[in-house]
């Protein structure tokens, strides 16, 4: 269904010619791993990158006893908000002189097309950089009321070493995401990225301890998750732990944090989004906002609209317009300009969309178009709509994590709000209405972290977003994204003894 790009098209950077650092940033040095050997293939073609060691546990250890000697010191929590925020400066100024590098390095071994990542990817993490830069001297204390000869104040410090953990499919600006306010509150943050996606923040990282961060403030560790995760997590000297990826993998952060402390969690976990086709709608706006939400970097978002629930009088008509939209899309490697269809991260994730679409067409699913791979290098799979859906379906009960549109027809305003109700999953929901009460009436109703109306995946940075049920808790941007990587303590004083 897909077009095949030819391989003479117009490459935005040569993927032979980028050599990104091995191993982990630790003190500001590049530090080979010691641990599990893996592989770093590059999703667009196969290749391998290189074959890399991951941090161990004991490297984890020293990274973060540096950085909680460097905490205590005080160099950067006790600095005033406007120090602090004069690096962030200079930190968004270096990551935009750098951009066209760290194009090469995000996408070279990621899902991410270049020409995304020079034009919404960079931008908002530099945008995110220069608002918590902005925010930090926004955190305000409090006085309460109490008696006329005490002082009660509210005032907020840095829990003290962060982790953060941060996945594959958006590796810069979800990583970004978190770091970036954690180190605003004045803590100190140890990353841990995807082990397969960690070359781009990790050139970041560098640029905010050029720009002034203290060296041990940051640390970024390459490595898998059993051995350099859990042994972050677990950490005694971490004391807050956030974490964006998959809920399997959340439930265990949460409950070896809870093992390993109690210390506290924020958890962005997957998402199972139902974009909601109203009768009213236009039809035409829809379906361009709906196609590009299937086709974003080949489905591999966590809030991606992945099931169309439409008014059964305009169904036909809303799944041929999405299904010739999404048939024009041009699959090829990333670092093409001509590419609209990102690759699969890995064989074996193309490999569980197969196995879950195959389990839901044995159960009585229809799949109108795609549904198989695309046979060229890389792992590319087309954009595939699914009809005759049981709410029971693992296309509509599972975060399939491609290009895979579920479609559930409704009858009613009532059937629809009922569908679009998922058991496990409350991250994003989007509807299309002209009627003001119906969208009033819809996105009160919808149990999810956001609503957008008219549109998808429009998220301002100074709006916080997260999620409901098991899609998480705790919020990133804006400055709830801010907050939640601070204390709250009371303080009382009194005026004599």
């Amino acid at each position: 269904m897909s077009t095949v790009q030819s391989e003479s098209g117009d490459f935005l950077f040569d993927p032979d010619a980028v050599t990104p650092s091995a191993g982990s940033l630790i003190g500001n040095a590049y530090v080979p791993g010691e641990g599990e050997e893996y592989d770093i293939v590059r999703p667009s073609d196969g290749k391998v990158v290189r074959s890399e060691r991951g941090a161990t546990a004991d490297q984890v250890d020293r990274a973060v006893r540096a950085a909680r000697r460097s905490h205590a010191t005080g160099v950067w929590a006790d600095a005033t908000a406007r120090q602090r925020a004069q690096v962030f400066r200079r930190w968004a100024d270096l990551v935009e002189a750098n951009a066209q590098e760290i194009v090469g390095i995000e996408s070279l071994v990621s899902t991410r097309l270049a020409t995304e990542v020079a034009t919404r990817d960079i931008p908002v993490t530099v945008a995110l950089i220069r608002y918590y830069g902005e925010m930090i001297d926004k955190v305000e204390g409090e006085i309460y009321s109490s008696a006329h000869d005490v002082w009660s104040l509210g005032v907020r410090e840095p829990y003290g070493v962060v982790a953060c953990i941060s996945p594959w499919n958006v590796p810069l600006l979800l990583a970004t995401t978190k770091i970036a306010p954690a180190l605003a509150a004045g803590n100190a943050v140890i990353l841990k990225p995807s082990e397969f996606t960690a070359y781009s923040i990790k050139r970041v990282a560098q640029l905010a301890i050029e720009a002034g961060l203290p060296a041990d403030h940051l640390a970024v560790i390459a490595g898998t998750g059993p051995e350099a995760g859990h042994a972050l997590v677990t950490h005694p000297d971490v004391d807050y732990v956030a974490f964006t990826g998959s809920t399997a993998t959340g439930r265990q952060v949460m409950s070896d944090a809870a093992l390993s402390g109690p210390k506290p969690v924020s958890l962005e976990m997957g998402g199972k989004g139902p974009q909601i086709v109203f009768a009213d709608a236009d039809l035409d706006a829809a379906a361009r906002i709906i196609a590009s939400s299937v086709v974003r970097n080949a489905g591999q978002i966590c809030y991606a609209g992945t099931r169309l629930v439409v008014d059964r009088g305009v169904a036909e008509a809303m799944i041929d317009k999405v299904g010739k939209l999404v048939g024009g899309t041009v699959a090829g490697p990333t670092w093409s300009k001509a590419t609209t269809l990102a690759p699969i991260v890995s064989q074996r994730q193309r490999d569980r969309v197969t196995a879950l679409l195959g389990e839901g067409v044995a159960r009585g699913a229809e799949v109108l178009t795609g549904g198989v791979a695309i046979e060229r290098d890389g792992f590319f799979f087309e954009p595939t709509l699914v009809d005759r859906l049981t709410v029971d379906n693992p296309v509509v009960e599972q975060e399939v994590f491609g290009p895979v549109l579920a479609i559930q027809p409704f009858d009613s305003v009532d059937e629809a709000l009922e569908l679009a109700e998922h058991a496990d999953y409350g991250l994003g929901a989007a509807l299309y209405t002209r009627d003001l009460a119906t969208a009033m009436r819809a996105s009160r109703s919808i149990k999810a972290g956001t609503v957008w109306v008219n549109q998808f995946g429009v998220n301002d940075i100074i709006a916080p977003v997260g999620g409901y049920k098991k899609s998480g808790f705790g919020k990133d941007f804006g400055m709830e994204g801010l907050l939640k990587y601070t204390h709250s303590k009371s303080i009382s004083v009194k005026a004599t003894v």
